[in-house]
């Protein structure tokens, strides 16, 4: 069945240190109301303090981190995206994964290694395959990327390229100068220049940035919190419009105008 609207959840909420944590606050805090409910980047386990071990917190796809998201979902009767770390070939770099749960069930591991702004993510993790990953959830075709994979155009366009038309970005955008603005910015640019909905769910402040938002594939930013805490955990809804995506992409055809 393609549905004409998508209804989205977005939880901003901090994970701990303590994977069963993170596993009971999936339960707790998946709405029952949305048709896809988005939790951040490493919500199985926060990354702790930079540069810290992350392998032995490391699980395959169908461990406990999994086995919890499927059963949020099937409590709450949507689909769940939260992002963990998987267990790879080298035990001591694991993947940055998402894992999607419920009507379908699908992940994806973060081909772009946060090695900026100070940070070396590749020193603890491995990068995934080069290759978009794009599901399909009611009709809609749901585009899925992890935190700074957001800096990088042509990956927001490869998966626009494979039918995106919902592109997700689970994130734990860490705090600075300038941070905000740039995740906005970007976060923007790629609805505007892909013609599509970009749907953020992001780790609170103080560490992080917060500010999930949904944003349409006119460039409005449809809905939207704050910088959060990890003692208020919020929630983002917003639904998904196909009629929406149709007059953004016939006013501005600009995928269609391309020449490459």
């Amino acid at each position: 069945m393609i549905a004409t609207t998508l209804r989205l959840a977005l939880v901003q909420a901090a994970s701990t240190l303590e994977p069963a944590e993170n596993r009971g606050a999936l339960a707790r805090l998946t709405p029952d109301d949305a048709d896809l409910v988005v939790f951040p980047e490493a919500f199985a386990r926060d990354f702790g303090e930079p540069g810290s071990e992350v392998s032995s917190f490391a699980e395959p796809v169908d461990g406990p981190f999994s086995e919890a998201v499927a059963a949020a979902a099937e409590a709450a009767d949507t689909t769940v995206v939260a992002g963990m770390f998987e267990q790879g070939p080298d035990a001591d770099r694991p993947y940055n994964t998402l894992l999607m749960r419920g009507a379908v069930a699908a992940s994806y591991r973060k081909v772009h290694l946060y090695d900026s702004f100070g940070y070396r993510e590749s020193d603890r993790l491995t990068a995934g395959g080069i290759e978009p990953r794009v599901v399909e959830l009611q009709g809609w075709r749901v585009g899925l990327m992890t935190c700074y994979d957001l800096r990088f155009p042509e990956f927001a366009r490869a998966l626009v390229d494979r039918g995106a038309e919902l592109i997700v970005v689970p994130a734990a955008w860490v705090a600075g100068s300038r941070k905000v603005r740039h995740w906005r910015t970007l976060l923007t640019a790629r609805a505007i220049e892909n013609t599509v909905y970009v749907a953020a769910a992001a780790q609170p402040a103080p560490r992080y940035c917060g500010h999930s938002m949904v944003v349409d594939p006119f460039g409005d930013v449809v809905a939207e919190t704050g910088p959060g805490s990890p003692e208020e955990p919020a929630v983002v809804r917003a639904v998904v419009d196909r009629e929406v995506l149709d007059e953004a992409r016939r006013v501005n055809p600009s995928l269609a105008n391309r020449r490459l």
